[in-house]
């Protein structure tokens, strides 16, 4: 498997592995664009990135959010 925070596959046999999620992203949506079967799979994120998700609840576990986060959102 390539080497990067995410790796993007393709039913076309694309496979390519991003340091940006940009970047990621950017490939993904071509492939989608051209009626391939892509998807993505984020092995990393900063720490700074995860702890926001965290606090806004994006995750969907009461255990890790925080109601009182200023990121805190009620209707994810």
């Amino acid at each position: 498997m390539p080497s990067g925070e995410t790796v993007v596959q393709c039913s076309c046999g694309f496979e390519a592995a991003f340091d940006r999620l940009r970047d990621a992203r950017e490939a993904l949506a071509a492939h989608e664009e051209a009626g391939h079967d892509a998807d993505w799979d984020i092995q990393q994120v900063a720490g700074g990135v995860e702890q926001a998700g965290e606090e806004a609840g994006v995750c969907g576990r009461p255990e890790c959010t925080n109601e009182g986060s200023p990121l805190y959102r009620d209707d994810v």
